[in-house]
Formats: C-alpha cells, structure tokens, sequence
C-alpha cells in the first residue's frame, strides 16, 4: 500500500519563521532610526537632555538590525546548498546563473555590513536602508513584478511589527532605564510613540492591501478557504492577525492617549507586548501556511 506524501516538508516551517524573524529585525531597525528616532531628534533639537538617550537607542536597534541581517546570511548558507543541488550546481555556479539570488545575496551582505557600521557611522543606516528596502524589490529590477508581492507584504509587517518590537525594547527599553527624570522620561517615551503611530497605522494598510493580493493569488476561488488545508489555515491566521489588529486598535485608542508619564509609558510597553506575542503566533501560523501546497 502507498503511503500518502505529508502535506508539510519539515523543517521547512521552521526555516520560514526564521526568515520572518529575520526580516522584522532588519526591517524594524530601519523603521524605529529612520520613521521614528531620527524624526524626534529633528523635532525635539532644543532638548539637549534627550540626544544621548536618543543615539543609545539607535545603537541597540542597529544591533537588532543586525542581528536580522546574520540570520538572514545565516538562512542562505543552509538553503542555498540545497538549491543548488536541486539543479545539480554547486553553490557558486547558481549563484552566478540566477540573477535573483545574486541580487538577494549582495542586498544581505550589504545590510550585514551597514548595520555593523551603523553603531559608529551614520552610512552606515544609509547603506542597511537601501539594502533592506532594496531586497524585497529585487525582482521588479528584471521587470518580475508578480514576484514582489510576498517580500513586500513582509517588508510592511516588519514596518509595522518589527519596528513595534524596536521601539519597546531598544527605544522605550533604553528610554526608561535612562538616567533622566521622571517627568523627561514620560515626556520622551510619549513623543517616540506618537511618533511611531503614523508609520505603523501606514505599514499596516499596506499589509492589509498585500495580504489581501496574496490571498487572491494563492486561493483561486473562494470555496478553497473550506476545501483545502491552505485554505483552513489560512483562515486561522485571518483569526490570528485579527487579534493582531485588535490588540493594535486598543493600544491606539485606549493606551497612547494617556501617554505622557513614565507609569503610562510602563503600562503601554506591557501592553505592547502582548501585541507582539500575538504577532509571533500569527508568523508561526504563517509559516505553516506557505509550506502547504497551494490549492490547484
């Protein structure tokens, strides 16, 4: 008797969630410097008092940046092997023979070495920008625009979510551990956050249109959301990422409002971490998503 293929080849769930987390590093530090520390900074010049506790605050989210770009290197030394052999290259010669993968391959190293940079150079954010921004866009540069859709739908989650996570940990983190009073450090910890608003309510509706594309492309019809396991898990994750923006919604309206105080900016920060536990079980889901076979 034959015995039935599995519908998920292991450990491939694993090596995309890796991925996702490594995207949203690198992308969350390119959107906490550039979409929110930078921007206060410039809006805040006259508050002398805020600028170290502003540069410590980049310096930890270039090393989370950086941190995503290696696993991102990390994950093409494991994977690139094997679709090499797929066609039975060695590395080298596919690499070379796919201008794609070369493209993604100079894009991370070129994110790895500005992120490393960035803790001493300002070039240094300048070429991580470039590079993670560039990445999910590759495929456009030989006119393959369908193909963009999933990277881009990613880069915007990291926008929104990744750079959530950043501006807790090495933001609001390096904020609230800083040795300016009480009254500075609420008031430096709610223009951060109000800051970031703008640049996640515009990630997430550009995660919101991809996704909608995405779903589109892969489901074909609609009764494939009930007939096939991509489809049943695909709505577990709509369930999932509902959360996501319910939980995104109250910080909003209920939590960012108060800002203003540390114990305020405390009380955001625990509830901005619920947001991002729920994250990280729609990207689990997620990963098992794009690792079934699609409907035909």
């Amino acid at each position: 008797m034959e015995t039935a293929e599995p519908l998920i080849a292991w450990p491939k769930p694993i090596v995309e969630y890796l991925g996702f987390i490594a995207v949203f590093l690198a992308a969350g530090a390119i959107g906490l410097h550039f979409g929110v520390l930078r921007r206060v900074a410039r809006a805040a010049a006259g508050e002398q008092d805020w600028k170290p506790v502003l540069d410590q605050a980049a310096r930890r989210a270039s090393l989370w940046g950086l941190a995503g770009a290696t696993l991102t290197l990390a994950l093409m030394v494991y994977t690139l092997p094997q679709a090499a052999a797929r066609r039975h290259l060695e590395v080298a010669a596919f690499v070379a023979g796919n201008p794609l993968v070369a493209i993604q391959v100079a894009l991370a190293l070129a994110a790895a070495v500005g992120f490393a940079l960035a803790r001493k150079l300002a070039l240094g954010w300048t070429v991580a920008m470039i590079a993670v921004i560039a990445s999910p866009l590759r495929a456009a540069f030989i006119g393959q625009w369908a193909r963009i859709v999933n990277p881009v739908h990613e880069l915007a989650g990291g926008l929104w979510i990744g750079t959530l996570f950043l501006m807790l940990t090495a933001g609001l983190g390096t904020v609230l551990a800083s040795p300016l009073a009480t009254e500075r450090r609420g008031a430096l910890a709610a223009r951060i956050v109000n800051t970031f608003s703008p640049l996640a309510l515009g990630a997430a509706g550009l995660l919101a249109t991809f996704g909608v594309i995405t779903a589109v492309r892969h489901l074909k019809q609609v009764d494939n959301l009930w007939r096939t396991p991509y489809g049943n898990a695909f709505l577990v994750k709509l369930a999932a990422v509902a959360i996501v923006f319910a939980l995104g919604a109250w910080n909003w309206r209920r939590q960012k409002p108060r800002l203003g105080s540390e114990a305020a900016a405390r009380e955001l920060g625990r509830s901005g971490r619920a947001e991002v536990v729920a994250v990280a079980v729609v990207l689990a889901i997620t990963a098992v998503l794009v690792s079934l076979p699609e409907p035909r």
